[in-house]
């Protein structure tokens, strides 16, 4: 058979089972990523399958090529989470939010760094990126667990910490990600690199992602609904505007070297505030969810055939074991825990905000980001291996317990929520 064609077909397929896996799985224990990883692994497992390269696909060697077509997938799960928020994000409404990124996060990097020191053997530089690159919570794979559609209600204290942590804490992650290149650099150049990092990573950095934002949020948002009825952008009802509002969100704060995850998200956030209540939020949002399971299905089959036949886990041991089962099962959990104590929401809410943290292709990026800078080019297969495993039981731990963790957390008393959002406006009223 052409290998076209059976691209072709294979790629059919995919789109087609994106439709249709999510249906099937609602009611089991189980997650489309849990289905996606295994259809890769199966499918790069057979020898001789026509389409598939004899090669299976090696992350590791193709690191430009996969930091940005994570670095898509991640964008537009951000621009999708920022969107369905009902609510404003403010310090009172989102306060949870703020302790796991003040808190939480910065707490999570130290404990993983001196975590994979002692038990992988890297080097500090080393360490620091994939404690960076494990840090954040995944907006990609978490949407079992965030909040529903626009102007859906589904917006409990858990799910609503949960769907802005994801959307804030991948753009957050990168200063540190960038303090691990700083360091692995000076360690070769004896370069000073103290004042760089804080003076640009830091506060040049966030602010331009931040006020860029904002600024690019809210001004689409005005030619979206404040111009008159004929030439606004919403009269156009067209959902893949919402793709053309990240590409100019993340572009322009990258241009002016920004981060543009927190620009997306925050950019998704500014634009929902100019008329929070219009119907054409939920178009928007349905066309970014769609793109956005399609391109996390077929960046997961791949990841599942890296899996399996890329040797991806080459440096799989005891200690990678150990790293991964305790990322999971002690850092996370222990840390968030306690950076929500004296927090008014029951215990049980709290726990299962502090378990779910799931990891994915959000932590991907960051490596091959990381890798293709800095090299670390002895300490990149544990650092492969590691990321891979933590990656791996996540989606397999997360998926297969969030339905019942969540219908168990619902029966025994629904979630804190904050009062309802004001039902939608048609999309051409006045505002």
């Amino acid at each position: 058979m052409d290998p076209y064609i059976a691209v072709l077909i294979g790629f059919g397929v995919v789109v087609l089972l994106t439709a249709w896996l999510p249906m099937v799985l609602k009611e089991l224990p189980l997650s489309l990523p849990i289905a996606c990883l295994a259809i890769g692994a199966a499918v790069f497992a057979l020898p001789g399958l026509p389409g598939v390269p004899d090669t299976p696909p090696r992350p590791a060697e193709h690191l430009e090529f996969i930091e940005r077509l994570t670095e898509m997938v991640v964008i537009v799960a951000l621009m999708g989470a920022g969107l369905k928020l009902d609510r404003p994000l403010s310090w009172k409404s989102a306060a949870l939010t703020w302790r796991l990124l003040a808190l939480a996060m910065p707490l999570t990097i130290l404990a993983l760094a001196l975590m994979a020191q002692a038990l992988l053997g890297v080097g500090l530089a080393a360490a620091l990126l994939l404690a960076a690159a494990l840090a954040p919570t995944d907006p990609v794979l978490a949407s079992d667990i965030q909040v529903g559609p626009p102007h859906k209600g589904e917006e409990d204290e858990v799910r609503y910490a949960l769907t802005s942590e994801a959307g804030l804490n991948d753009g957050l992650a990168f200063p540190f990600v960038n303090l691990a290149l700083a360091l692995g650099i000076a360690a070769d150049t004896g370069e000073p690199w103290l004042a760089d990092w804080l003076l640009i990573d830091v506060l040049w950095k966030l602010a331009s992602g931040l006020v860029l934002g904002v600024l690019i949020g809210r001004g689409l948002g005005w030619l979206a609904f404040r111009l008159p009825n004929r030439a606004r952008l919403s009269s156009t009802k067209d959902g893949f505007v919402a793709l053309g509002i990240t590409a100019v969100a993340y572009g322009l704060t990258e241009a002016v070297h920004g981060y543009g995850f927190i620009a997306v998200f925050v950019a998704a956030v500014a634009f929902r505030a100019v008329e929070r209540r219009n119907r054409y939020h939920a178009t928007l949002h349905a066309f970014v969810e769609q793109l956005e399971r399609l391109l996390m299905m077929g960046l997961l089959v791949l990841l599942g055939g890296a899996v399996s036949a890329g040797g991806l886990l080459a440096a799989l041991d005891g200690r990678v074991w150990l790293f991964a089962l305790a990322a999971i099962f002690v850092v996370r959990p222990a840390i968030a825990w306690v950076s929500l104590l004296g927090r008014p929401e029951p215990a049980r809410e709290r726990a299962v905000i502090s378990f779910f943290g799931v990891r994915g292709l959000g932590s991907v990026y960051y490596l091959a980001y990381g890798l293709g800078h800095a090299g670390f080019a002895v300490e990149a297969p544990a650092l492969w291996s590691a990321m891979t495993l933590v990656i791996v039981l996540s989606i397999v731990i997360h998926g297969v317990s969030v339905t019942p963790v969540m219908r168990m957390l619902y029966r025994r008393g629904r979630a804190s929520t904050r009062p309802p959002a004001a039902p939608p406006r048609p999309p051409n009223s006045s505002s």
